[in-house]
């Protein structure tokens, strides 16, 4: 059996300019509602898991949905909201003076949910459980189908790919920060 985790293409979301926490806020409200960036190319894994896969699994977001109509446009696409990417906690006050690049906010954000600021979005620790509840969803649809594959998003695919090894997966330790990385999990 194979789990094969990619990351969505690159969004089309290219705003890079520094930005106060009010327009980051908005910054990420369009990326989530952005598709991927038309034409570019994908890996070689990715074209061949995605490729040879009659189903293909992402999160309801449309970069993921997107990604996976661009690696097999004939594949049966099954969304579901638990294939989301880990969401970041957004403060709901403006810093006088500071603007920081879209990087940079994310950078910062995911630090401090992972030390326990939660404002807005699911905490670390649910983020966690729901992917051992991916994984686990994952593991079933693979002893279904033989292979599963699921294009998400970086961060979470990383703590996915956590969960399966815990369960006796083999696979890169580390699933890859660049958009359309493709890892696959074998047990």
């Amino acid at each position: 059996m194979e789990i094969t985790l990619i990351r969505h293409g690159r969004s089309a979301q290219i705003e890079n300019h520094r930005m106060n926490s009010k327009e980051y806020k908005k910054w990420v409200e369009a990326y989530n509602h952005l598709g991927i960036v038309e034409g570019e190319s994908c890996s070689k894994d990715a074209i061949e898991k995605g490729a040879t896969s009659s189903i293909l699994l992402t999160s309801d977001l449309r970069r993921a949905i997107e990604s996976a109509r661009t690696l097999n446009p004939s594949a049966k696409i099954q969304s579901d909201p638990l294939f989301r990417e880990m969401e970041l906690p957004m403060p709901d006050i403006n810093f006088p003076g500071v603007r920081l690049r879209p990087n940079t906010w994310a950078v910062l954000l995911r630090l401090l949910w992972i030390w326990g600021y939660s404002q807005g979005c699911e905490s670390y620790s649910e983020a966690k459980y729901r992917a051992k509840r991916a994984s686990l969803k994952l593991t079933s649809f693979a002893k279904e189908h033989q292979h599963a594959v699921l294009i998400g998003h970086g961060f979470f695919n990383l703590y996915i790919a956590k969960e399966l090894q815990k369960s006796g997966w083999t696979g890169k330790r580390r699933t890859g920060s660049k958009h359309w990385n493709a890892v696959t999990y074998t047990i």
